[in-house]
């Protein structure tokens, strides 16, 4: 997959939503978590501030004294987090609790208004932060009214602890979740890029000529392009269709212009102009031999689908023409090919190969032509030999180079050969020539193996 991948593409999208989405998630939890406690806290400071005012008395020279104690265990704890101060405005003495020792809070200086918690936060024991909130209030007594302030204080240090705690076992299930979406998009990409995937295994199916269209049932915002692809396709083939008919019609067309030639050329012979009829029926000779193979190319099936075809009777059929021919009458054919072996061919590309083929060992063998096909490697190997003269060195090397062809290089060699690597170019293989066991030539190909069960 590459930079430029859908795949790729919709899984990053989901992974920077996810990490977005968890992250402000994340913060949003901090947040409310800090206000609820902050008002938690605040609520309970604020409770003590009541219960202390309502133990609250003096002595007579005006000192806070508490009642009995407070029920939080961190009131009698040395610097154990949670505080309380009482300051007589009026006496100007203080008492505090257990856990603040030796040390008394300093506040701001300010007047809150009498009867509001004003709250504030300031350096506690130890130097940490501490959170305050305080009353001033009024107590009467016969011995007059005193002025105090009721403080109750709490080490921020524990809250922020609090808040860690509980950041952490929110990071810690946040990216369980976050794994959990990352994959459950995963899943999804995978099952939402499935019928692309679908399309690309039938392009390839129709690419092989296993198939002539895209069949598969496809989701609605998918079938627009597959009636697209199977359009394209459907009119693809009919102009290959119009082009071929169109090559024969030409073909035919030239068939009476080659007979008419013929019959100047045996006029010409009968009044004894031998050079100019031989001349003139070897013209005609090579327009029809490149007729015939114009012909033979535009036969050649690209694409579309190909069935399997069996490889033995086919054979078999082409050497019994040939048997009735003047040429091959007398030739002893060998055939060798294992039974029920199919490949996936068109059969006119298959008889234009074997035919051209054992065409030409027919003309240039002695007595004896050997047909060999079997199978290697998934694949099935030809094997056509004859015990003739065969072709030189310089002359195989010309054939077997691409974009060669025989009949353009090498005189005497026929178009036969060349129009059966035309044929065989068009399925990806070449064709190979090589000295015979029997002193001929030996023609050989092969094509992808198609097991017939």
């Amino acid at each position: 997959m590459t930079r430029h991948s859908l795949k790729i593409r919709l899984l990053a999208i989901q992974a920077i939503t996810v990490l977005v989405a968890l992250g402000l998630t994340g913060f949003v939890l901090g947040y409310l978590f800090e206000r609820h406690v902050e008002r938690r806290i605040s609520s309970e400071l604020d409770t003590y501030i009541t219960q202390i005012a309502a133990r609250l008395s003096f002595d007579s020279s005006g000192k806070p004294l508490l009642e009995g104690k407070l029920a939080d265990p961190r009131f009698e704890k040395i610097y154990g987090g949670l505080y309380w101060q009482i300051n007589n405005e009026t006496s100007h003495k203080s008492s505090h609790s257990r856990s603040l020792w030796d040390i008394a809070l300093t506040l701001p200086v300010d007047s809150p208004g009498f009867g509001k918690v004003h709250i504030h936060t300031t350096k506690g024991p130890e130097g940490t932060d501490i959170l305050v909130h305080e009353r001033r209030l009024i107590f009467k007594s016969s011995l007059g009214n005193k002025t105090s302030r009721i403080i109750v204080a709490i080490d921020l240090a524990e809250l922020r602890a609090m808040g860690s705690e509980f950041s952490y076992d929110v990071a810690v299930a946040l990216l369980v979740l976050g794994l959990f979406l990352l994959l459950a998009g995963w899943i999804q990409v995978m099952i939402g890029l499935k019928p692309l995937s679908l399309i690309q295994k039938s392009i390839t199916a129709i690419r092989s000529g296993k198939a002539t269209r895209i069949d598969t049932v496809m989701p609605l915002e998918v079938t627009p392009l597959v009636d697209e692809v199977n359009s394209l396709l459907a009119a693809q083939e009919k102009v290959i269709s119009k082009a071929k008919s169109r090559a024969d019609n030409l073909a035919h067309g030239f068939k009476t212009p080659l007979t008419a030639l013929k019959s100047d050329a045996r006029r010409l012979r009968n009044k004894g102009e031998n050079k100019i009829a031989a001349d003139v029926e070897a013209t005609t000779q090579l327009m029809h031999r490149q007729i015939e193979r114009e012909l033979a190319k535009a036969r050649i099936r690209h694409i579309g689908y190909m069935p399997e075809i069996a490889v033995l009777p086919l054979i078999q059929s082409i050497v019994n023409t040939l048997q009735r021919t003047p040429d091959g009458k007398d030739k002893n054919f060998q055939v060798r090919c294992i039974h029920d072996l199919h490949v996936q061919v068109d059969k006119d590309d298959m008889t234009e190969i074997l035919g051209n083929l054992l065409e030409n060992a027919v003309k240039y063998a002695d007595h004896k032509i050997i047909v060999r096909v079997f199978t290697k490697e998934q694949v099935v190997i030809f094997q056509i030999e004859d015990d003739g003269i065969g072709i030189s060195n310089s002359q195989m090397e010309m054939a077997q180079k691409r974009g060669v062809r025989l009949d353009e290089s090498v005189t005497g060699s026929g178009i036969g050969l060349a129009i059966v690597n035309d044929v065989l170019e068009a399925y990806k293989q070449d064709l190979k020539l090589g000295k015979s066991s029997l002193g001929g030539l030996k023609a050989s190909f092969q094509l992808p193996f198609q097991n017939k069960m």
